[in-house]
C-alpha cells in the first residue's frame, strides 16, 4: 500500500501518496482521484524511484475547485510547483499517462528548470488526437457516441455505484487489446476514480485550445516517450509526433498494447522504467 500524506502550500493543502525509494518522481492525472492502492501506471515506477502520486485540485482530499480557471493545465502546473517547493525538492522527474502525459508536456514547457526528466506516454501534444478516426473520442469513430453516454453517466451523481463499475469496465475495454488483459489488470491494486467536474472541463474546455507543438522543440531535458501500437484513445501517431518534436527525446512503442502498456506488456514496461533511470544517449 502507498502512504497517504498531506502537504501545506501557499496554494492550499494537497493530498498525495508516496511509495518507493530512489530519486523523486511525481505522477498525476487531469481528472483522477488516487488513494492508498496506488495506480496501474504509477506502481512500476516505485521499483526505481520515490514516487509522489498527487491528487490535483478537486481530487480526493486536495483543495476543492472554486472556479473553473483553476483546472487550466497551467494552473495545475503551478499547484505542482508549489507542492515540490513545499516538499523542499530542488528538482524532480515527472511522469504522465494520457491526460497526465499532456500535463507532463505542459510542465516541461513551462518549468523545465524544475525537472530532471519528463516521461510522457499514450498522449498527445495537441487537440488533434480527438479528430483522428482511430481515436474513440473522434466523432467518426464507431465508439464515439457510446463514450459520450458513458462520460455523461459518470458525471451524473445519481448514477449508482454498481452502474459506474459496469460503465468503467465498458470504457476500459475499449482501451485494451483483449478482455483477458483487462481482467488481469483488474487483479492489480489500482485507484483512479473519475472526477466528473474535471473530466467535463477537460473535454468541453481545456482540450479545445490545447496545442503545445510549437513549444515542444524548446524542451532540453531528457524526455522518454512511449505509446501502444493499437492505442484507441491517443493513436500512436501522436506519441511519434511528440518524440519527433522534442530534440532530447526517445520513443518506445509497445507492439502488443492499446492504451495501457504498463499492464498489457508488464515486463517490457518494467524494462522501460529501468531504462528511464539512465541518461539518454542521443545521436
Amino acid at each position: 500500500m502507498w502512504e497517504q500524506k498531506f502537504i501545506e502550500t501557499p496554494r492550499g493543502t494537497f493530498e498525495y501518496f508516496v511509495k518507493g525509494s530512489g530519486k523523486p518522481l511525481a505522477i498525476t492525472h487531469f481528472y483522477m482521484a488516487f488513494n492508498e492502492k496506488g495506480n496501474w501506471f504509477a506502481n512500476p515506477f516505485t521499483e526505481h524511484y520515490q514516487v509522489y502520486l498527487i491528487n490535483v485540485r478537486g481530487a480526493g482530499n486536495s483543495p476543492a475547485i472554486e472556479m473553473d480557471d483553476q483546472m487550466n493545465l497551467e494552473e495545475i502546473i503551478l499547484d505542482l510547483e508549489a507542492i515540490r517547493e513545499a516538499l523542499h525538492i530542488p528538482k524532480w522527474a515527472f511522469a504522465g499517462h494520457s491526460t497526465g502525459g499532456m500535463l507532463a508536456l505542459q510542465y516541461a514547457v513551462l518549468k523545465q528548470q524544475s525537472l530532471t526528466k519528463c516521461i510522457c506516454g499514450c498522449s498527445a501534444a495537441s487537440k488533434a488526437y480527438a479528430t483522428h478516426p482511430n481515436s474513440i473520442y473522434c466523432a467518426d469513430n464507431k465508439n464515439f457516441n457510446r463514450i459520450i453516454e458513458i462520460m455523461e453517466s459518470l458525471n451524473n451523481t445519481d448514477t449508482p455505484q454498481e452502474k459506474r463499475k459496469d460503465l468503467g469496465f465498458e470504457w476500459s475495454m475499449m482501451s485494451f487489446t483483449s478482455e483477458e488483459k483487462l481482467k488481469y489488470a483488474l487483479t492489480i491494486p489500482n485507484s483512479g476514480r473519475t472526477v466528473g467536474r474535471a473530466l467535463d472541463y477537460f473535454r468541453k474546455v481545456a482540450v479545445k485550445s490545447f496545442d503545445l507543438r510549437k513549444e515542444l522543440p524548446t524542451i532540453q531535458i531528457d524526455t522518454y516517450v512511449f505509446g501502444g501500437k493499437y492505442d484507441a484513445q491517443c493513436p500512436i501517431e501522436f506519441s511519434i509526433e511528440i518524440a519527433d518534436l522534442i530534440p532530447t527525446s526517445e520513443l518506445i512503442i509497445f507492439d502488443h498494447s492499446n492504451h495501457n502498456p504498463f499492464v498489457e506488456e508488464e515486463n517490457a514496461f518494467l524494462d522501460f522504467v529501468k531504462e528511464s533511470t539512465k541518461p539518454l544517449k542521443l545521436v
